[in-house]
């Protein structure tokens, strides 16, 4: 079985001494580092699953460490415990701020510390896990702060995002709208369109993820009017017919389909029932299937 790997940066030996050895017995491999410059060297060759952090240190501090490790996008999610003598709430605010998870005070209780791991070691491994399903899962997805700026994002967000020249943001006034439309109706779709370099985006906001973390979803709008006219042609369609079958073919539901074309959820199961005919299908998967078909064959 893998035992997690402790990155240990303290510049006091006793410390270093009592804090290995506890590690090692509860089942951790240990790295140690006396000074920030040493632990950004290592973990440059080896990354660790935790980083217990000394506040104070000759040089660079533990707060300034920890801030060049989260520089590194790989390193983003890496938990930094730090330990310190101090305990004035502006240090905690200090340590908190620069990407730190934790904080503790010496002398350091090692039952709550080694709780305290686990718990941070459980927690990575849970994001971990999380997002490896959503790349896996193929689907559009990313994370951003409020500012716009992207945290991560699925493979097929990356893929999409590539050819802009903003990858790494959204644009804010966007994120503003749809915060705000969350903000009115808790339980609607919030959801607006994006121009970045050129290229239409669909923007759905699907949740908060933490205080400064928020989940989106992402979907190019192909061109619309040949789509609907390639449709309307196909299946001798009228205009509205084509515009509601399109929408189904994009995954759309009839409350979503009539949020977009300003008609009820009520007149668009009528085009459907229609759609249906003409089409020579039984419901709204198989119509949906026949118009992808159509549009991509």
């Amino acid at each position: 079985m893998r035992r997690d790997t402790v990155l240990v940066v303290d510049d006091t030996p006793d410390t270093l001494s009592l804090l290995t050895d506890t590690l090692d017995q509860a089942g951790f491999t240990v790295l140690i580092a006396t000074d920030g410059e040493s632990a950004l060297d290592l973990v440059d060759q080896i990354t660790p699953d935790l980083v217990l952090m000394d506040a104070r240190m000759p040089g660079i501090s533990g707060f300034e460490t920890c801030k060049r490790l989260k520089r590194e996008k790989l390193l983003s999610d890496l938990p930094v415990i730090f330990m310190t003598g101090l305990s004035e709430n502006e240090h905690v605010i200090e340590g908190l701020a620069c990407g730190g998870v934790d904080y503790v005070t010496k002398p350091i209780v090692l039952d709550v510390l080694l709780a305290r791991i686990r718990v941070h070691l459980g927690n990575a491994r849970l994001a971990y896990e999380t997002r490896a399903a959503l790349d896996a899962s193929g689907r559009f997805l990313l994370a951003t702060d409020r500012a716009g700026r992207v945290l991560w994002c699925t493979p097929k967000a990356r893929a999409l995002l590539a050819a802009t020249t903003t990858a790494a943001t959204l644009p804010a006034s966007a994120i503003e709208q749809l915060l705000r439309m969350r903000r009115g109706e808790p339980l609607a779709p919030a959801r607006c369109q994006v121009e970045i370099s050129g290229r239409r985006l669909e923007c759905s906001f699907l949740s908060p993820l933490g205080p400064d973390e928020l989940l989106f979803r992402l979907a190019e709008i192909a061109n619309t009017d040949a789509d609907q006219a390639l449709l309307q042609r196909a299946y001798a369609l009228t205009s509205r017919e084509a515009e509601v079958l399109l929408w189904l073919s994009r995954g759309k539901p009839n409350r979503d389909i009539g949020e977009i074309l300003n008609i009820s959820p009520r007149t668009v199961n009528k085009h459907l029932e229609q759609i249906f005919v003409k089409l020579g299908v039984e419901n709204r998967a198989a119509a949906a299937g026949a118009a992808v078909r159509t549009l991509t064959g």
